[in-house]
């Protein structure tokens, strides 16, 4: 017969403090610093055309990236590879949401442990 020693009091809370809010709004300040410092030239004037932020969507760390227009949606799409990677380096669970403009299709989205699909894709093309 198993024992299980799980109390009460090991599990998360049901609702988030208000402490909880704000290291949780640090993280997600200090990751998308970071994921910026990192990047090359060409990456950060692109998402400088873009609002861009880190924030968590259902539990997931999401790099959110909303595109003005069709070219910029075009251009960060092309880049998102590289961003990944680099993200992947930060945060091995996230995600990378781009959001077309508005009333232009749905969000893509791309998860970071995902990168080997995408670079055998780009091998074979």
């Amino acid at each position: 017969m198993a024992k299980y020693f799980f109390n009460e009091e090991d599990s998360h809370p049901v609702q988030l403090t208000s402490a909880d809010i704000i290291l949780r709004q640090q993280l997600e300040y200090s990751i998308s610093k970071y994921f910026y410092n990192g990047c090359d030239r060409t990456i950060q004037d692109l998402l400088s055309e873009c609002r861009w932020y880190v924030t968590t969507i259902n539990g997931t760390l999401t790099l959110a990236i909303e595109c003005r227009d069709e070219m910029i949606n075009w251009q960060v799409l092309r880049k998102m590879v590289p961003m990944a990677k680099l993200l992947k380096q930060v945060v091995t669970s996230a995600k990378i949401r781009v959001y077309p403009p508005e009333a232009q299709g749905i969000p893509f989205e791309m998860r970071v442990d995902e990168l080997g699909v995408y670079r055998e894709h780009q091998e074979g093309a």
